[in-house]
């Protein structure tokens, strides 16, 4: 592992630079990788975004926004920028599988890889490394990679500020995460002093859906929800079918699964979507309860401890019925 103050002095010049975020990105995943975009322009480095795939309408705000790539439409191109990249930043993922077909392409670059990120246990392909499990987003890390590596806080302007907060923001839970911590909060305010309207940028994240998605989140509290008092759990299970008739796009089901966790005594929340491919999981947890660890044990996924993810190739039925026999499993850290 490359020390990662050496980069000062290699970024001092002119470099070919892409940045790419893990698969479906959130609002930290695409404010980090625009954060990062804006603040590398003004080197005069040349700079390409490539997303693995498509992302919210809701985040498609955000400054340069038209400049991201997405791979999965632009293939040939985005291949090209990988091999010939000089470094490759990838943030909010630790492990290539995160960038789908993508990942063999990045390992394959001769570029450096820096991986700039704060999810558990990192795979190890990045030749420099930024990481903590401690920053309550990608976005925290950076602003303090900008500022007390790079040195250069001037570089935030009104650009990269909106892109960073928006990034802490969505991945702090609008900062009230247990990781939201007095730091954070002095660097959203450094932020907004660099020109981010905060204001705006929740309004524009959280109060721009369609009116499909809303009457979609009522039909998931009304006829979806199911409450298991007695294991501090709820859990929605979504159908194909389902998000067909609402038209359900990108990032519309983003934020359901935490309806469920604000039930006052509910310490695990379940949301599982039957998709074309396969059947995606979101879990949410309370307090100290592994929700990466029901994930990763089995779910094939991962994630931080309150906040995770993981998929199954299995039936939509059959993931209902496994958790049937996990929650029992758990019952000790749930009722406790």
């Amino acid at each position: 592992m490359l020390k990662l103050d050496s980069l000062k002095e290699l970024l001092a010049e002119p470099k070919h630079i892409v940045i790419t975020m893990h698969h479906k990105p959130d609002g930290d995943a695409i404010g980090s990788s625009l954060g990062l975009y804006n603040y590398l322009i003004q080197k005069g480095h040349y700079v390409k975004v490539i997303s693995p795939t498509d992302y919210p309408v809701f985040l498609q705000w955000l400054p340069n926004n038209p400049e991201v790539i997405i791979f999965t439409e632009k293939p040939e191109e985005s291949k090209e920028l990988v091999a010939n990249a000089d470094f490759i930043f990838c943030l909010d993922f630790n492990s290539l599988s995160r960038i789908n077909e993508m990942g063999d392409f990045v390992r394959d670059s001769k570029a450096k890889k820096v991986m700039i990120d704060h999810h558990l246990e990192p795979e190890g392909f990045d030749d420099y490394r930024h990481w903590t499990i401690n920053a309550c987003a990608t976005a925290q890390l950076l602003y303090d990679f900008i500022v007390n590596i790079m040195g250069e806080r001037h570089l935030i302007n009104k650009d990269v500020a909106t892109c960073l907060y928006t990034g802490i923001m969505t991945d702090s839970g609008s900062f009230r995460f247990p990781t939201t911590t007095a730091e954070v909060h002095h660097i959203v305010a450094d932020l907004i002093n660099c020109g981010a309207e905060n204001s705006k940028i929740h309004q524009l994240v959280y109060d721009n859906f369609s009116e499909n998605r809303l009457r979609f989140l009522g039909y998931c509290l009304l006829y979806k929800l199911e409450v298991f008092h007695e294991y501090n759990s709820a859990i929605i299970v979504v159908l194909k079918e389902e998000l067909d008739k609402y038209q359900i796009t990108t990032g519309d089901t983003e934020g359901i699964v935490n309806y469920a966790l604000s039930i006052n005594g509910i310490r695990l929340a379940v949301l599982i979507i039957e998709r074309r491919d396969k059947v995606k999981l979101s879990l949410r947890s309370t307090g100290d309860f592994p929700a990466n660890e029901i994930c990763k044990k089995y779910f094939n996924g991962g994630g931080h401890r309150n906040a995770a993810g993981g998929f199954s190739d299995d039936n939509v039925n059959a993931v209902r019925e496994k958790f049937n026999t996990i929650l029992p499993e758990y019952k000790p850290l749930l009722i406790q």
